[in-house]
């Protein structure tokens, strides 16, 4: 599934001379299933800026791109199924062909689920691989705890008989002044992270934090944006040697301008001392094989280039959040130990990287 991601959905970078891939999230459901208002909360826009920022993309399906100033994420909304006169042939191979994830929305009040659940399974019988979220919408409108318990066994089985598979799951609320909006949309989040790191990371409700922490959710849209542009550099055979590290680099100039540290050789080599030489040559070693992999005819440019995309999108993300926490240290008494840098690497790429765990 991941080679996809190298096909379309690109979008110019601020300089205007590269391109970078926008993970795409699909939202498939029947009118008023809540797809549009689905995107508002994860995205936490209004009902105006949502409507306002779709656009038309084919014939009958429309793209939202967040965020509007600088997009690191789309969103992609088919016409509800089962409206009069709609074939939703066309639009399923058109979104197919250029999503990353999709979200199966469904009202829990509405039982009548059959046309959704026959485009799953066109949808599973043409790739397989598609990773899909099962999202069950409308829990304020079945108050009563085994009626909404029922509601969403049933569609639940049903969606997983299409799939032909077991789909992850959350129910949830769209109406504000419900409680359970938090905790559903908190799941859903964390489904995304799983499937599709590039938009899970973007989209995650960020949570206390010391100070550290605070300061970095200020420059986390920056990182993502050069790990987006990693991602689309690694594509071809050994063009990603040096474009690869070319951003990286960019990336951390970048980060020490918004910490207020120069980067030069000495901060430079401050940081990759305090990486560690096992985290380096690790990186350096598996970067390698990646693009020996890529040379691999067939094999390197599909599966080959799938992985050293994805990877090269996980480790400028580690990267960066290493340095924003090595920055940010540096500029406030003292910069953290060996061990201390190193976990904070390892954590950011194992929640980057969909070959985690």
């Amino acid at each position: 599934m991941l080679n996809r991601i190298f096909r379309r959905s690109r979008r110019p970078t601020p300089e205007g001379n590269d391109e970078i891939v926008l993970p795409v999230v699909w939202l498939l459901g029947k009118t008023g299933a809540g797809k549009s208002s689905l995107v508002g909360a994860l995205t936490e826009q209004s009902d105006v800026e949502i409507g306002n920022g779709f656009q038309p993309c084919t014939r009958t399906a429309r793209s939202y791109d967040f965020p509007p100033e600088q997009p690191l994420v789309r969103f992609l909304d088919t016409r509800g199924l089962g409206e009069a006169g709609y074939d939703p042939t066309e639009d399923l191979a058109a979104c197919l062909d250029r999503s990353h994830v999709l979200l199966i929305v469904c009202r829990l009040d509405d039982p009548v689920q059959g046309m959704l659940a026959d485009a799953v399974s066109d949808i599973a019988g043409a790739d397989s691989r598609m990773r899909a979220i099962l999202v069950l919408t409308g829990k304020d409108l079945v108050p009563d705890p085994d009626a909404r318990e029922r509601a969403e066994r049933t569609i639940a089985a049903r969606m997983n008989r299409a799939a032909g598979r077991e789909l992850p799951a959350v129910s949830l609320s769209l109406a504000p002044s419900e409680a359970t909006e938090v905790e559903g949309l908190d799941a859903l989040r964390g489904h995304l992270l799983e499937a599709l790191p590039a938009a899970g990371l973007l989209l995650e409700k960020s949570r206390a934090g010391d100070a550290e922490h605070l300061e970095f959710q200020k420059h986390k849209r920056c990182v993502l944006s050069y790990a987006g542009v990693a991602l689309t550099s690694d594509l071809a055979p050994v063009v990603g040697l040096v474009a690869v590290p070319a951003t990286q680099l960019k990336m951390l100039h970048e980060l020490g301008l918004r910490y207020g540290v120069k980067w030069d050789r000495k901060i430079a080599a401050a940081f990759l001392s305090t990486m560690g030489v096992s985290v380096g040559a690790r990186y350096a070693t598996n970067f390698g094989l990646r693009e020996l992999a890529k040379l691999i005819p067939v094999y390197g440019q599909t599966v080959g280039a799938a992985t050293a995309g994805a990877i090269s999108f996980a480790t400028t993300y580690a990267l960066g959040r290493a340095a924003a926490y090595f920055l940010y240290r540096s500029a406030h008494g003292g910069a953290p130990s060996e061990e201390e840098l190193r976990e904070v690497y390892q954590r950011a790429f194992r929640r980057s990287s969909d070959e985690a765990d």
